[in-house]
């Protein structure tokens, strides 16, 4: 493939996410004008984007042919052309797959168009997407992230999910969603009162959103009512994301000792069942990669060039029931990750020869979050709100903190969302109960479209600092809607000359809220 002349932030202008990829001609999804012929239904995505490789991703209106052309050119002079792949109702008419053989460091356009396996001659107009591989020189790199879309009932306004434009005007080279992708479990109405007056319209609705997900259908309406959006449109067609997922995935704070036999919305009580289903439309709906020795996996090492590593955790489909979170000892009951996940990333990051180490969680590590928030019992997080020495699933990531310190793994962040408002966090041993290793940072941020909380207890066992929080007050109250404004993301740059890492916490309309900048540790 020819070198591509125009650069990545040249082709995207400061206009807003959706204009801009208006603009370029990439983006929203092309319907056809005709019933007969087939149509892209939600869109495209790239995702799990390294130097030579990156996952796409669409969706037909009926069974189809799609013909995929590769190239590192807009006009698609130079285009390459694969191997079609065919749509089906047993995947919901999704179809992704992997480029592979591509250029370090290079833009790739990918263009699908679409034939009716009934009438091969009906032929859909063609859709659009991008994404830049990663580096394998050292420059400047930069990315998003965030999670919770769509959550406690507040969905589809006039203005939409509009946090998702206001990142894709810093043209990140990926953004990473930290989970709570959708909310299965969060039925949603035609309108909302807020307080003190006024209403939420969801002016977009589908019956999928009406009721909790426990067919397999529903929790596949739950991915295509956010695609919906034209924010999550238009940042999906310039954009990898990279996923994981929590539990609203499944059912809120679900584990082995979820029990749904009084929640009278459900008719599926058995958490397995429901777990399952889900897990295969978050397959099927994202751009996820594929892993033969565990299909269905979700935690995974992305490699973005010398700079960066990111190792994303799955601190939901491991663990032990939720419950106490007292244990004196590790056993599975008390585990999180799970003995193989924790081995994975204990080897991949001691093999890391990249600069940072950034390690996705789905949850914080030092925020007590409770299992049952009302009486303030039980652990559904790491932390088990006693500040003591390490007990329960405490017990797993000291015997990780110690790891890291003892194989000399240096510049580890940790990144996550899940408690719905943004703060920095400090992990200092001198402060800890737990002493045995070395400093490291956390950011959260989070919402990006759903309702605002906040703010947690720290639990100190492993010593956290707040340095910076941004939530709801006592007199705002919980559950801010998204038009509060309330909205968080993250931004992560590091120097291709210095390697120097800064982290800025933002709000939906750009806001910068707080901002560090870390040196890296440099290797003796």
């Amino acid at each position: 493939m020819n070198k591509l002349s125009l650069t990545r932030r040249a082709f995207v202008t400061s206009a807003s996410a959706f204009g801009l990829v208006g603009a370029s001609g990439l983006a929203l999804p092309y319907y056809s004008r005709a019933n007969q012929r087939p149509a892209f239904t939600h869109g495209v995505q790239s995702g799990d984007v390294d130097a030579t490789s990156g996952m796409v991703w669409t969706r037909t209106d009926r069974p189809a042919r799609v013909m995929y052309e590769v190239s590192t050119t807009e006009s698609f002079a130079d285009a390459v052309r694969l191997a079609p792949l065919d749509t089906s109702p047993a995947s919901d008419y999704t179809v992704k797959r992997l480029l592979t053989d591509l250029a370090a460091d290079q833009d790739i356009f990918y263009r699908m168009t679409a034939a009716d396996l009934s009438d091969i001659n009906a032929v859909s107009e063609p859709i659009v997407g991008r994404f830049r591989t990663a580096p394998a020189s050292k420059r400047d790199v930069r990315f998003a992230w965030s999670g919770d879309t769509a959550g406690q009932g507040w969905g589809i306004d006039e203005t939409g999910m509009k946090t998702y434009s206001t990142i894709a005007k810093h043209t990140p080279d990926f953004f990473l969603h930290s989970g709570d992708t959708i909310y299965a479990d969060g039925a949603m109405k035609d309108e909302v009162d807020l307080p003190g007056g006024g209403k939420w319209k969801n002016v977009v609705m589908i019956d999928g959103k009406r009721k909790v997900a426990e067919t397999l259908d529903e929790y596949r309406d739950q991915w295509k009512y956010n695609m919906m959006d034209k924010h999550v449109l238009a940042l999906s067609a310039i954009c990898p994301t990279f996923y994981q997922w929590d539990d609203h995935e499944v059912v809120n704070n679900w584990s082995d000792s979820k029990d749904l036999t009084t929640d009278n919305r459900y008719t599926e009580k058995s958490i397995p069942v429901l777990a399952a289903r889900a897990a295969r439309a978050f397959h099927e709906m994202t751009t996820i990669r594929y892993e033969p020795s565990e299909p269905g996996r979700v935690y995974r090492k992305i490699a973005h060039g010398p700079l960066l590593d990111v190792f994303f955790l799955d601190m939901r489909s491991y663990r032990g029931p939720n419950g106490p979170d007292m244990e004196d000892t590790l056993t599975p009951k008390s585990r999180m990750l799970g003995e193989q996940q924790t081995q994975w990333l204990k080897r991949e990051l001691a093999n890391s020869k990249a600069t940072w180490k950034i390690i996705a969680a789905d949850m914080p590590l030092g925020l007590v979050v409770w299992n049952d928030a009302a009486k303030k019992a039980g652990a559904e997080a790491v932390s088990n709100g006693d500040n003591g020495t390490p007990k329960g699933r405490e017990l797993e990531f000291a015997d990780l903190l110690r790891y890291i310190k003892n194989a000399g793994i240096t510049n580890t962040v940790w990144l996550t969302a899940d408690v719905h408002y943004t703060a920095a966090h400090y992990y200092n041993p001198d402060k800890a109960q737990f002493q045995d290793f070395n400093p490291f940072w956390e950011f959260v941020s989070g919402p990006i479209h759903a309702g605002t909380f906040g703010p947690n207890d720290l639990d100190m066992t492993f010593g956290p600092e707040l340095k910076f929080i941004k939530a709801p007050s006592a007199e705002q109250g919980q559950n801010l809607p998204p038009s509060a404004g309330l909205q968080f993301f993250g931004l992560v740059d590091i120097s291709g000359a210095t390697e120097q890492l800064t982290v800025r916490l933002m709000d939906r309309d750009d806001n910068e809220l707080y901002n560090v900048t870390l040196d890296p540790v440099r290797s003796a």
